[in-house]
């Protein structure tokens, strides 16, 4: 486990305490030599933790996200939900307002009616902004902490990730027709797992061809 998930899982342990929930969680590593896909492999993630337990909510979290008030309810509710609304390196202001990034929270009913993440996102940017399109487009609204809540800490690090995905705005503009066809259900892997006692650990190589789609 690297030091960025080290210091998140302990902030989530007292989040949960908090709320009395029940923590179980999953990290997704991603190898291979294609971008970095963070909705693919939340959507590996989605796919593995519902073969454990009939979970009935869902935290995506990024691993470089630190709440900073451990009374940001991690729960689920009738919409979906937007945790972390204001990042330190954003100043603590909501940078536009379809920001959907970081950390979100959506009811297993809710991510399966979306269709999940889109898996055509490959390097930084779009695939938050993608998300906050299917849940519109299924007729949810997001809801956000108040005030101070929603505060988080965002770790400076590295990772091929940041190499930007130019092809975003393309796949953004054709959003409600890809929706369908682009996410859990078009979905191939082959994981790795490992298993401790404080989280599920699964390593995937991901490419493309695990989710054709149509070209735009």
């Amino acid at each position: 486990m690297s030091i960025e998930s080290r210091v998140m899982y302990r902030s989530l342990v007292l989040v949960a305490k908090r709320g009395a929930s029940i923590l179980v969680a999953v990290w997704c590593l991603q190898t291979g030599s294609q971008p970095f896909n963070r909705a693919m492999l939340f959507n590996v993630g989605f796919k593995e933790a519902m073969k454990d337990l009939d979970w009935d909510c869902l935290i995506f979290h990024d691993v470089d996200h630190i709440p900073e008030n451990d009374r940001n309810y991690y729960g689920c509710g009738q919409m979906p939900r937007h945790f972390a609304g204001k990042l330190d390196k954003y100043m603590y202001i909501l940078p536009y307002s379809e920001f959907f990034g970081g950390v979100s929270g959506l009811t297993v009913e809710q991510f399966r009616k979306i269709n999940g993440f889109p898996n055509a996102f490959w390097g930084w940017g779009g695939e938050d902004d993608d998300l906050w399109n299917r849940v519109h487009y299924a007729g949810f609204n997001v809801s956000r902490p108040e005030g101070d809540l929603g505060k988080y800490k965002s770790i400076p690090h590295h990772h091929r990730g940041e190499v930007q995905f130019l092809g975003r705005y393309k796949l953004l503009r054709y959003s409600k027709e890809r929706q369908h066809l682009d996410g859990l259900n078009n979905l191939n892997y082959t994981p790795k797992i490992t298993l401790s006692s404080l989280y599920k650990n699964i390593t995937v190589n991901l490419h493309p061809e695990l989710a054709p789609i149509p070209d735009y």
